[in-house]
């Protein structure tokens, strides 16, 4: 018998507010509220709202069939709770019918895979709470930021204590072998993989209602036979892509509701269940182990980290910003630690790719991008700078840190004594 995993990213950033070199030192906030909210907003009423709803009943008149996992980033969870709490409500609703998933990663949607160790674990410490906080739930399974996978990233997600992982089905990693089966790392075969299907995926995600597609218009029924004439083996079949599919990268009048709502009925027509990554890490055994020396990740033709770092002035401001990694944690101030976590995501490296048109960006052209983020960048590392100076090695700054928090702790304990023995 055959299963399908749909698997939903969902992620909205801190965009910046436009950030002149002249504010630096002068203005410490970076973001542009109104843009956000007007965003979280549209997206909200076009994909979220109404798509929770399609999935509730779904899984209803399924009776519990159609089953879904979500990872929803840190930042995306912020700005539902401050411009939306409504979408909050509404997964809350989804997450109590018991028939969706709530994946791990990194809190900022951030690459610090790929340049800091300490900070990716904390953050995906961080989200893991924020999720506990919000749902009630334990993520057992990790997502990394746009399904980054390498060997590297697979020996710290299993330090962390994760029975799974979902990434990207790459044909230069995968070679003849298909995405439709269980994999395991190659360094750490204990931490099983769920591999992305490009075609059933894209077939949704890119090419629902492009009229000069050769098998437009896709209906259910053609999707799910599709699947069910896959090899008789290959018995999972992963579709993993962003949540605004449903409603805003495909508005409802092409259908796209109508699309998913059907797909129960023909899954069931053809023995066809719905699955949860860890009911199919559980079930399943993987057929073999991948190895990914380099990140891959699920954009582009490439399946690379080229969107994020393929150009100069994407590596100057990754460097720039991982650069502080240890300082940053070094320090207590709040407002601190929040911009630090802001300024991670993604996105602010992906609108400086020279790569392609980019159609979510807030700039004119990835120039505007890379200055108003450096602005911005420098305008925090002074910040960072005035709490502990450049001057100071990062070892020593330990060092006097370690000393003043055991005073503060022998100063807390004589307090005790003192007030314990004026009693």
């Amino acid at each position: 018998m055959k299963t399908i995993c749909f698997y939903f990213q969902i992620h909205q950033p801190f965009r910046l507010r436009r950030y002149r070199f002249f504010d630096i030192g002068n203005n410490h906030y970076y973001y542009d509220d109104f843009q956000n909210e007007e965003i979280f907003h549209r997206i909200s009423e076009k994909c979220y709202l109404p798509a929770n709803r399609a999935i509730m009943e779904m899984i209803r008149k399924s009776g519990g069939k159609f089953k879904v996992a979500f990872s929803i980033s840190g930042t995306a969870l912020e700005q539902m709770e401050i411009y939306a709490p409504e979408v909050i409500d509404s997964f809350r609703e989804l997450a109590g019918l018991g028939c969706v998933e709530f994946l791990a990663e990194t809190y900022a949607h951030s690459l610090s895979s790929l340049g800091d160790a300490e900070e990716f674990k904390a953050q995906v410490r961080m989200h893991t709470e924020k999720i506990q906080s919000l749902f009630n739930v334990t993520p057992k399974v990790f997502r990394n930021t746009e399904l980054i996978y390498s060997d590297d990233i697979s020996e710290l997600v299993y330090d962390l204590g994760f029975e799974g992982m979902l990434t990207e089905g790459a044909k230069h990693v995968l070679g003849w072998k298909s995405p439709n089966y269980v994999y395991a790392s190659a360094i750490r075969p204990q931490l099983k993989l769920l591999l992305k299907n490009d075609r059933f995926s894209e077939d949704l995600s890119i090419r629902f209602d492009d009229h000069t597609w050769t098998e437009y218009p896709l209906t259910a029924d053609k999707y799910i036979s599709a699947i069910a004439a896959t090899a008789e083996g290959e018995k999972v079949v992963n579709a993993f892509m962003n949540y605004e599919v449903l409603g805003s990268m495909h508005a409802a009048d092409t259908g796209i509701f109508d699309f998913f709502k059907a797909l129960p009925q023909y899954a069931e027509r053809n023995d066809i269940t719905f699955s949860l990554p860890s009911e199919i890490f559980a079930q399943m055994n993987p057929v073999d182990s991948i190895s990914s020396p380099y990140p891959m990740s699920w954009v582009d033709e490439e399946k690379d980290c080229s969107s994020w770092l393929g150009n100069v002035l994407q590596q100057e401001a990754f460097k720039k910003i991982y650069g502080i990694g240890e300082r940053v944690r070094l320090c207590e101030n709040r407002r601190i630690q929040q911009d630090w976590i802001y300024l991670q995501s993604s996105d602010h490296l992906y609108y400086m790719s020279t790569k392609h048109y980019n159609l979510f960006s807030p700039y004119d052209n990835p120039y505007d991008a890379f200055n108003n983020y450096m602005n911005v960048l420098s305008d925090f590392i002074l910040r960072v700078q005035a709490q502990f100076p450049a001057s100071i090695e990062n070892e020593e700054l330990n060092s006097l840190l370690t000393t003043i928090r055991n005073q503060n702790e022998e100063i807390s304990n004589l307090k005790k004594e003192l007030k314990a023995a004026s009693k």
